[in-house]
């Protein structure tokens, strides 16, 4: 969305992607709001924050006037999930919110996060959009909590890893039954987002830890090879992503666009970086000297693993 890279993307999945990060933007912005509270119109706000660049046919921020059926992927004629009748919605959201603003305030921030999200998508109160809707309300709780970065707010990067979202889907089935039931154990859907959270901190760690070698390993080369300190910043984003801008760069290190572009000449002709592509298009790669231990150190293989595993 920033332009940093060319992505051959339609304009519906470019309108969905800016829905998004608008409405995350706004997400965050909640997160110290001394008189905050969770109310039906300021979910409505939301869904339709995500959802209101869609076909006029699937209205946005109202609830929905018919009943809904999921279907079983690959068998539009399988009902995989049937929710409440439409006439039981309002109650329903009335329910969610009072228990949003008063319930259960001593449970675990974490815990309370998944149940809302559970609770949203298995209500399914709107026409389209209830699965991204119900992570961002997720999302939301854990913002309130104090926790902004997006690697812990949220469990997205996490669900899209392989596999991943059919555990989701699964899960989902398991604890919600084929129609609105909500007297169901919770329990594997607890168990299900404490993996999520505990997995993608892992991965966070990971690639802390492998971006720390690398910097260090690339300072080691600096000092032989007349490299400047933060010129390190832009060949480590080469090691740890594959490629690096100047504008990015240049954004990272506070400089104006001259000396930006100046260091990455020197890394070029010094045959550390390779350019590629032309004018607003341009990237760097590494080049021909750049360190190889330092490339093998950003794509060290780990193993991310099940804590909760008997």
């Amino acid at each position: 969305m920033d332009g940093e890279r060319e992505v051959d993307a339609s304009e519906e999945d470019k309108a969905e992607t800016l829905a998004c990060r608008q409405a995350m933007a706004y997400i965050q912005s909640l997160h110290d709001v001394t008189d905050f509270r969770y109310s039906k119109e300021l979910l409505n706000a939301l869904h339709w924050m995500l959802q209101g660049h869609h076909h006029p046919l699937k209205t946005a921020g109202r609830w929905r006037k018919t009943r809904i059926r999921i279907t079983v992927p690959g068998g539009e004629l399988t009902t995989d999930y049937g929710g409440p009748d439409q006439e039981l919605v309002p109650g329903l959201m009335t329910e969610l919110v009072d228990w949003l603003n008063e319930g259960d305030l001593d449970s675990h921030l974490l815990i309370r996060a998944a149940m809302a999200h559970l609770n949203l998508v298995k209500i399914h109160p709107w026409s389209d959009g209830n699965g991204r809707m119900s992570r961002s309300l997720q999302t939301l709780l854990i913002a309130r909590g104090g926790v902004l970065a997006p690697e812990f707010s949220s469990i997205e990067e996490w669900l899209g890893m392989p596999g991943n979202t059919w555990e989701y889907y699964k899960v989902l089935r398991e604890v919600g039954g084929p129609v609105w039931s909500p007297e169901r154990d919770t329990l594997p859907w607890i168990k299900f987002n404490l993996l999520a959270y505990h997995q993608q901190a892992q991965r966070v760690q990971r690639r802390v830890d492998r971006s720390n070698e690398c910097w260090m390993r690339l300072m080691d080369a600096a000092e032989a090879g007349g490299i400047t300190e933060r010129q390190v910043t832009a060949l480590r984003e080469v090691a740890m992503t594959g490629r690096v801008r100047r504008s990015r760069y240049e954004k990272a290190e506070g400089l104006n666009t001259q000396q930006a572009t100046r260091d990455m000449q020197a890394l070029t002709r010094a045959g550390l970086l390779t350019p590629v592509g032309q004018t607003k298009g341009r990237y760097y790669v590494a080049g021909p000297v750049f360190p190889q231990h330092v490339l093998a150190t950003a794509q060290r293989p780990h193993t991310i693993v099940n804590p909760y595993a008997a």
